[in-house]
């Protein structure tokens, strides 16, 4: 009685392609906005001259209130970029070293330092009671989401990480859908100036201020969890020769 004979296929099986650094088509638009936003609020602030404040302050100490609004721009833009940096993937498998130390920079320089102060600027602003606390929500889930994103991290539970890391870069991007967002409530609202407002533009620009502060977060978190609960479509595997 013969042993059956086997045969090797004439060709090895196809690998899977690498991933290459532009597979992410988004990652350069989103980096250049991340840059282009730091570029146009935080000079005026490193100036160190109040009236160049794109917020008011508060009458009775206007120069810490300055203090306090550039510092918590100042870390925020390190960790807007930061953040950028940390959903490239090609940019985490190639080089995880560097992914490693932009990640302790967006938390220790970026949202640490930020967050605390932008709790003490959102108690102290002067702006709607609304507005004050949609800022204290974002500033408290933010913090919160970083935190428990390190604590998995330390656990070794790196799904559960990305998981917390990506609300995280949702809530620390939603100062820059918030810009977005006046675009958007200005164009809805202004039709309504002279009915329901009276013609009284302030205090139409005073209820956009204070909506897009809510919308700015609630939505980029809500697409944040509509984008880790999706099922990702699965590449058919290229069939293997008998």
């Amino acid at each position: 009685m013969t042993a059956p004979i086997t045969t090797r296929p004439d060709t090895a099986p196809p690998q899977a392609p690498k991933k290459k650094w532009y597979r992410r088509p988004w990652i350069v638009p989103l980096i250049a906005v991340a840059v282009l936003f730091v570029l146009a609020r935080l000079p005026a602030y490193l100036s160190f001259d109040t009236s160049n404040a794109l917020l008011p302050l508060q009458e009775g100490y206007p120069q810490l209130h300055f203090a306090l609004l550039t510092g918590h721009i100042l870390f925020g833009s390190i960790a807007l970029i930061c953040c950028s940096l940390q959903v490239w993937t090609w940019l985490r498998l190639k080089h995880p070293r560097f992914h490693r130390i932009s990640g302790r920079l967006y938390v220790f320089a970026g949202v640490l330092p930020s967050g605390i102060l932008a709790g003490v600027v959102s108690a102290i602003a002067v702006m709607d009671p609304a507005g004050r606390i949609g800022n204290l929500f974002l500033t408290v889930l933010w913090l919160g989401t970083t935190f428990l994103g390190i604590r998995a991290a330390i656990r070794k539970d790196f799904l559960r990480h990305r998981r917390w890391m990506i609300r995280s870069f949702a809530l620390c991007f939603s100062i820059v859908a918030n810009r977005v967002w006046i675009g958007i409530l200005l164009l809805c609202l202004l039709p309504f100036q002279d009915s329901y407002y009276g013609g009284d533009f302030e205090a139409l620009t005073e209820d956009v201020a204070v909506a897009s502060i809510w919308v700015g977060w609630i939505v980029n978190l809500l697409i944040a969890q509509w984008w880790l609960d999706r099922k990702p479509k699965r590449r058919a595997r290229p069939a293997v020769a008998a």
